[in-house]
């Protein structure tokens, strides 16, 4: 199976923004889909985590993804944090939270990280049950490489949070992106939140290890991969953010890779300007 490398893509004319098709209503009665992802994201749960709702604004990406509590959603990389705090509370009682682990099969890993890696499936459910309150049982997990066939076609919306850069540097873009186009069902969409580069930066600082990827470059590869773009959302854009820093997008809150360096100067720009993609599988 073939691994593309994001800057070796073509990356065309910026496509025009699409608009997102309504959202779903969350089951039966009265309850909205808007209502759920309200109750998920300003529970007690977050605690401190809500204090970045300002800069990832999780309700309105998630409005965006078009999400309801009754589907089964898979969050890719998912670590018992941020947003594993948001997602697994909304569908646990009516929908599916499905926990994908990166491969263990990147060529970038040491036989120590793949073996962690391929330990996953297992030690993930008791860590997001410590993170969510919610029993492990209830927390499905497993590594995108080794799926059980009886979840292909069965999914309804992926999300990846500020990872595709780290997939691209460690060699497994592509054959993840296969995976999931299995996983999910005819017509399933694959939620994107990506640091955006500059359409000009030279491909030497979009190739993942700055953690910054060109949107045109994002779109090329799921089209290379069999998904269509639903729409683009600017929500998650901050125009303050140069995306240039020679040590990448950590140099930004909330990581401050300089430590103490200009510390207030970054902290005034906020976090990275992002895309915020919606793509379905045809």
């Amino acid at each position: 199976m073939r691994t593309f490398i994001l800057s070796a893509l073509i990356t065309g004319t910026a496509l025009p923004l699409l608009a997102a098709a309504p959202v779903m209503a969350a089951e039966a009665g009265s309850t909205t889909a808007s209502s759920a992802i309200d109750a998920a994201v300003s529970a007690d749960l977050r605690g401190e985590d809500k204090a970045r709702d300002q800069y990832r604004h999780p309700k309105e990406t998630l409005e965006f993804f078009q999400v309801a509590p009754n589907m089964v959603i898979a969050e890719y990389a998912a670590d018992a944090g941020w947003y594993t705090k948001i997602l697994a509370p909304l569908t646990v009682d009516s929908g599916k939270y499905v926990a994908l682990g990166v491969s263990p099969t990147a060529p970038a890993f040491n036989e120590q990280r793949k073996a962690q890696m391929a330990a996953y499936p297992t030690s993930y459910p008791d860590r997001a049950a410590k993170a969510t309150g919610i029993a492990a049982g209830k927390i499905n997990a497993y590594v995108t490489n080794a799926v059980p066939a009886e979840l292909n076609a069965t999914v309804d919306r992926i999300f990846i949070f500020r990872m595709l850069h780290n997939m691209n540097r460690w060699g497994i873009l592509g054959s993840e992106l296969d995976a999931m186009h299995k996983m999910l069902k005819p017509g399933g969409m694959i939620g994107i939140e990506q640091h955006r580069a500059k359409a000009d930066a030279p491909a030497a600082y979009v190739d993942g290890s700055k953690g910054y990827l060109k949107e045109a470059d994002v779109i090329a590869m799921f089209k290379q991969h069999g998904f269509e773009l639903v729409g683009k959302s600017e929500v998650n854009a901050n125009p303050k953010d140069s995306a240039d820093y020679p040590d990448g997008v950590w140099t930004l809150p909330p990581n401050y890779a300089l430590k103490d360096q200009d510390r207030a100067k970054y902290a005034a720009i906020g976090e990275s300007d992002r895309m915020t993609l919606l793509f379905r599988k045809k």
